[in-house]
């Protein structure tokens, strides 16, 4: 039999992919021919609204913009501005692109946060953002996972080593391979390193404007899963893929600049912080527990936020402090930002990037103060009801779609949408039997 490798194979020049970030972060697209791509971006283009309709595992669930009585329609869609990223392999071009203006833009994550980030410069501000990934590699296939059932999967390392020298040294061409990927891709990285935690992984982008940081994001979780597969390992950046270890954070960085300058940084106010940064850190605190659900977008995100692993369960802000939400860090006028701690590594860059951004915004608006910062354990933080986070995924939901800021900023089509895609996310799982079900009533109950 003829191997895929020996086919003869369309030149770099012939196709390009382009793709579509879904609700829930997944890339979604096809290769068109360079005439049609060309036409897409002079013209714009047409893509079928399935892709707003379908969860992660490609389910239709019921909303308002599309469905069986519509059709399940085509949308106009456009082409993001720029020369695309150079994919590794063969050498052809990646593109993003949008819905424009329209019905589907209202629930384009893309969209929404370019919303914001136009928000933000009406106010006169510019933000800039880095993202940082915790995910755990394993020495698996999704094949070979799968027929395990997702148990007793081989871990990239037999033991944890968090910070470990010895693992890079050993493991060089993993970690040499991730960062010529992210050099290739244009998503540059500041650092990568092993983290606690059997095959525990953790690396962080080089800081962007804003909507530039989040498509780095998109793009590199991608195609770096994609490398993985291709060198017989699986990249899981599941929020909490194994019992008893920490889970795979989503931090968030975000500063804000005014004519060029910090608008955060205020050597003479106590800490360094302007009252623009506290009223941001203000607004952010208020609305963290109501936007949620763009935070913790799945049922496992839950798991992740407990007590004594790595991740906050209540809207608290600290200087330096990883155990809150809000963890105020930078001693200048160039290094100081706010990195937001609550969100998943499964959660989508743009819905991150939109609420946190907005949230922050919004404080500013209404001159919200956040308080004095926690300090110490902010596990141990004496919360009112309306700073602690919701405990389920229908809870988030819930509390999004009962949010009036959210439906200020984002829109009502939006919240709508998104709080349906989480219900049946929930509605999914609840009609299954779990294995801790079995393994709890199977034999005694």
């Amino acid at each position: 039999m003829q191997s895929l490798a020996d086919t003869s194979r369309a030149t770099a020049e012939d196709f390009v992919l382009i793709g579509y970030v879904d609700l829930d972060g997944v890339v979604r697209g096809k290769y068109a021919t360079a005439e049609k791509f060309a036409a897409w971006q002079k013209k714009g283009g047409a893509f079928c609204s399935v892709v707003l309709g379908w969860d992660s595992r490609d389910a239709l669930y019921d909303n308002g913009h599309t469905g069986w009585a519509t059709g399940y329609h085509d949308d106009p869609i456009r082409i993001v501005p720029g020369e695309g990223r150079m994919m590794p392999g063969e050498g052809r071009r990646f593109h993003l692109m949008e819905y424009a203006d329209g019905p589907g833009a209202a629930v384009c994550p893309r969209r929404l946060a370019g919303r914001v980030v136009e928000k933000a410069a009406e106010m006169g501000f510019a933000a800039k953002a880095g993202f940082e990934y915790e995910f755990y590699v394993f020495r698996e296939t999704p094949t070979t996972a799968l027929a395990k059932g997702y148990r007793n999967l081989t871990p990239f390392s037999p033991t944890t080593g968090g910070y470990s020298i010895l693992r890079t040294a050993v493991e060089d061409e993993f970690f040499s391979g991730m960062m010529a990927l992210a050099r290739d891709l244009g998503t540059p990285l500041e650092a990568i390193h092993p983290e606690a935690g059997e095959g525990a992984m953790e690396f962080a982008f080089t800081p962007a404007d804003a909507m530039e940081a989040a498509d780095r994001a998109v793009i590199y979780k991608t195609f770096s899963k994609a490398w993985g597969q291709r060198n017989g390992l699986t990249l899981c950046y599941m929020a909490k893929p194994i019992n008893g270890l920490p889970g795979c954070g989503g931090h968030t960085h975000l500063s804000l600049w005014k004519d060029g300058r910090s608008a955060f940084h205020d050597p003479a106010a106590e800490h360094g912080l302007s009252e623009t940064a506290r009223h941001y850190i203000g607004g952010q605190r208020k609305y963290m527990a109501e936007l949620l659900a763009l935070y913790a977008p799945t049922i496992n995100a839950f798991t992740r936020l407990a007590p004594g692993f790595w991740a906050p369960t209540g809207a608290t802000w600290g200087l330096d402090n990883r155990t809150c939400s809000l963890r105020v860090i930078g001693d200048s006028e160039k290094s100081l930002r706010v990195e937001v701690r609550p969100p998943a590594a499964d959660a989508n860059p743009y819905l991150v990037l939109a609420a946190a951004l907005a949230s922050g915004l919004a404080g500013i608006c209404e001159k919200i103060d956040p308080g004095p910062p926690f300090k110490g354990n902010g596990y141990d933080a004496d919360l009112p009801e309306a700073l602690r986070f919701p405990d389920s995924l229908a809870e988030a939901a819930a509390r999004l779609r009962r949010s009036d800021m959210a439906r200020e900023w984002f829109g009502d089509a939006f919240v709508e949408h998104f709080a349906r895609s989480r219900e049946a996310e929930v509605a999914a799982q609840r009609a299954t039997v779990s294995d801790w079900e079995l393994h709890r009533y199977f034999e005694m109950i």
